[in-house]
């Protein structure tokens, strides 16, 4: 919930008297140094709100209003139909993808924003298992996100991997123990209960040594801290627009996979946008290149393109800056 402040900027009960006065005044005058300090005013927040829930529900953008109000009133009201190509609303999930790129630390052409992190998950699990045919373990947190896990138990039913239900801090001997047959393991990169951040670079250089893929759930950290995704070798991601990355409430998520992996990956669910020739409307499926071939269905404008102004605010912010390294 938000806090409201009070009227000293150190509250009563840790006055001078208190041993913990010297660690508010340390925080409060770190804080003023902070190189991010000036980004607040860039969002709009009730006045005296101290906000503390974007780890729910971003705050709202300066430039997000001006930007969605030309979209409906410009865009969709006098162009109409000629915005798919005028305003390219067509290319707008690859290209808000990039966007989404640079703050995860993965190279143009490896994001797109697209669908819910739900569905993003079972795509890239689905499709991590046919990138590792004949193996039939899956790694995951027993205390993940319960939709992670929901969607987890319904992908590798449907492609016949078994789960394994294994906390992150004893991933990397499961992984060992598990072997050849491991075909994928499935992480949240933070805890969404606690704020631990898990070790991404280890546990991914793990999997890879005996032949299995590394998935991650960003939501929790991407637009928060620096995650490293190309650094590390991570093979597939997804992440949410509307947390961190102050996209709006229902803001579509995003999904990465590394280039190395892109000409086969073959995803479960595939639709019209994610087609090579979407409108040739062939009854066939051929899959478009690279990450295009992600996407699913007719994707959402209107929030898509608030998430895409939304991540103006930074567009001079590297999330090393923050101080977190994309190693535990």
């Amino acid at each position: 919930m938000p806090v409201e402040p009070r009227d000293s900027p150190v509250p009563a009960n840790l006055r001078a008297s208190d041993p913990l006065e010297g660690l508010v005044a340390r925080a409060t005058e770190l804080d003023a140094q902070a190189e991010l300090h000036s980004a607040r005013a860039r969002f709009r927040l009730p006045d005296g709100v101290i906000y503390l829930d974007g780890n729910s529900l971003g705050a709202l953008p300066d430039s997000v209003p001006d930007a969605v109000g030309q979209v409906m009133t410009r865009e969709w009201g006098d162009r109409l139909i000629r915005s798919w190509n005028e305003a390219d609303w067509w290319h707008a999930p690859l290209r808000v993808g990039d966007r989404v790129g640079r703050l995860v630390g993965a190279a143009p052409g490896q994001v797109v924003v697209t669908d819910s992190t739900s569905v993003n998950l079972f795509k890239l699990i689905v499709g991590a298992a046919r990138l590792r045919p004949g193996r039939t373990v899956m790694l995951t947190d027993p205390d993940s996100f319960p939709t992670d896990l929901y969607m987890a138990h319904s992908a590798a039913g449907l492609v016949g991997l078994q789960i394994r239900r294994v906390p992150p801090q004893d991933a990397i001997s499961a992984i060992a123990e598990a072997g050849e047959s491991l075909a994928v393991v499935a992480y949240s990169h933070v805890d969404y209960r606690t704020g631990e951040r898990w070790d991404l670079p280890g546990i991914t250089a793990a999997a890879h040594e005996v032949g299995a893929l590394a998935c991650w759930d960003l939501c929790h950290s991407a637009g928060a801290m620096a995650v490293g995704l190309d650094e590390s070798g991570v093979d597939l991601a997804v992440g949410c627009g509307y947390k961190y990355l102050n996209g709006g409430p229902g803001a579509p998520a995003f999904a990465y996979v590394a280039e190395r992996h892109q000409a086969l990956f073959d995803q479960p669910l595939p639709g019209w946008t994610g087609h090579a020739r979407p409108f040739a409307m062939t009854p066939g499926y051929t899959p478009a290149p690279g990450i295009a071939r992600l996407c699913s269905g007719t994707p959402p404008l209107l929030s898509m393109l608030a998430l895409e102004a939304a991540l103006g605010a930074f567009d001079d912010v590297s999330p090393r800056r923050s101080g977190a390294s994309p190693s535990r």
